[in-house]
């Protein structure tokens, strides 16, 4: 493994959420949503340190006071990687892990795969890494919220979307993947990534990483057989706090 590469991660977080407003302050157990996401990447091997990227004073402060990191950016930003573009500019890093500030129940050790896929390629011909799990729940077939994933035979993405595909014309012959949200990106891909314009693909879908694919690039999936539920909505929360009951070490 090559352990001179300097491993960031970067976790967007933003007030003003349509659907959860103040949603990265949302209580749980007495602590921030935000707290237990920073806390959980804090246990991801091979990474160097960990900020929360934000353009609110009040989850800047609150971080701040249970001892995390966090970096201001505009309010302007139209998505997470966006945020965590500008985070990053003028840190000194070569790997970004980009962790999505509402699944604070993720998998910290398949994080370290789609990490070390990176940092054990020598050559750096893999610009960016993400995550996968094998659909058991057949209702999330047909949900659109429900990203779906198709690689070719080498574990790259081939397309992403949110309609069932493969489309299974006889049973048995494959299965159907989730896409898993989490990515790892070399530093120098981020900032071309985020500089390029929206694709037709990306807006159909509302798949920002469609951009990638439709440019000509690479987009290296990791299965795992571990997910963890996003908190979209109030409803959502209080299934996590059940979830939370049964966790060692909360």
């Amino acid at each position: 493994m090559i352990r001179n590469q300097k491993v960031i991660v970067v976790i967007p977080a933003r007030y003003k959420s349509t659907r959860f407003p103040g949603k990265p302050l949302a209580e749980i157990q007495g602590k921030p949503l935000i707290y237990w996401v920073y806390n959980q990447a804090k246990k991801i091997q091979n990474v160097d340190d960990v900020f929360i990227a934000t353009d609110d004073e009040r989850i800047k402060e609150t971080v701040e006071n249970f001892g995390g990191k966090s970096v201001m950016t505009s309010e302007r930003h139209a998505t997470g990687t966006d945020r965590i573009a500008e985070a990053v500019e003028k840190m000194d890093a070569d790997i970004i892990v980009n962790i999505q500030g509402d699944e604070p129940l993720f998998n910290s050790q398949s994080v370290e795969k789609a990490v070390n896929v990176l940092l054990n390629d020598k050559d750096q011909n893999i610009s960016m890494t993400t995550l996968m799990t094998k659909i058991q729940n057949k209702e999330q077939y047909d949900d659109p919220n429900t990203v779906k994933v198709v690689t070719d035979k080498s574990g790259f993405a081939l397309y992403f979307s949110r309609s069932l595909i493969p489309f299974p014309r006889e049973k048995g012959i494959t299965n159907v993947y989730k896409h898993i949200g989490i990515y790892g990106y070399r530093k120098n891909f981020l900032l071309k990534y985020t500089s390029m314009e929206q694709t037709p693909l990306e807006k159909t879908e509302s798949l920002e990483q469609l951009r990638i694919i439709e440019n000509g690039y690479k987009i290296k999936l990791i299965e795992t057989k571990r997910e963890s539920l996003s908190i979209d909505t109030p409803e959502d929360l209080e299934l996590l706090k059940k979830q939370f009951k049964n966790i060692k070490g909360k």
